[in-house]
């Protein structure tokens, strides 16, 4: 028997009209969000920044390809990769439907990892996505916007992550064993290497001929642009993320990963 309140049709009508009201208040503070973030100074991009991508050599302005707007999903695929990670290929899923409409809302998205261009493709067929996806492999672009980390910064224990000074060799140390090295398995990598990548989002604006970088997000950040985040905190039990603290694999995998 649950163990779950019941309640009858006119309770629960009570209770969602209160739930509503909530609901409201939250659209309107997220509305208000919205407008501080597109608010924010913009900050000029001097460095030349070079990408790989399937029309060859690339520079950060050319990734635009004639919109004004350019958002950039920091997809974590390191060198030493087999695999994209798991949580930013259900990320993937998501936008790979929608990215053809930003493109005709003059907003160019792109996924862009430190990974050599032909590990990327080669996933990006078995995924069977058709967004772009450019390759910043021996550049300091996911450094610089905090999204990828050497050998020696992750010896050295001092890492920025979500605008925070954050342990890399505690962080390392901390997944050696047990659930964590299960996931990064899944990569192809163990944990200490898994984690020389990060996930983030960061949006340009292309102006008068000059790249600005207009906004970044990290963490928890980019939890409203995971699609499937979203249909699961309306389901009746939620994220049921104390699965993924037992068993990662247990919770989710790459779409073409599940079971019939």
């Amino acid at each position: 028997m649950t163990d779950h309140k019941i309640g009858t049709r006119d309770e629960w009508v009570a209770a969602r009209l209160q739930l509503l009201d909530a609901e409201k208040a939250l659209t309107r503070r997220s509305d208000e969000l919205a407008r501080q973030r597109q608010e924010l100074p913009w900050v000029r991009v001097d460095k030349e920044y070079r990408f790989d991508t399937d029309d060859g050599s690339a520079s950060l302005a050319d990734l635009f390809r004639g919109r004004s707007q350019l958002l950039v999903y920091h997809f974590m695929f390191g060198p030493e990769y087999a695999a994209g990670c798991p949580s930013c290929s259900s990320i993937a899923d998501g936008f790979d439907g929608f990215a053809v409409h930003l493109a005709n809302h003059d907003v160019m998205l792109w996924a862009v990892s430190r990974a050599p261009l032909p590990q990327l493709s080669a996933f990006k067929k078995r995924m069977g996505w058709t967004f772009p996806w450019a390759s910043s492999y021996g550049g300091d672009f996911n450094s610089d916007f905090q999204v990828g980390y050497t050998d020696a910064q992750q010896q050295s224990g001092v890492g920025d992550y979500n605008y925070r000074t954050f342990d890399m060799k505690a962080s390392a140390e901390a997944g050696a064993e047990g659930p964590l090295a299960d996931w990064a398995a899944t990569t192809g990598t163990d944990w200490a290497t898994y984690t020389q990548e990060a996930p983030g989002m960061s949006a340009f604006v292309l102006d008068d001929g000059v790249v600005y970088h207009t906004y970044s997000a990290y963490s928890r950040g980019l939890d409203g642009l995971w699609g499937m985040y979203q249909w699961l905190d309306r389901a009746p039990r939620g994220r049921n993320e104390e699965r993924a603290d037992d068993d990662p694999l247990s919770w989710f995998r790459r779409h073409d990963e599940y079971g019939s």
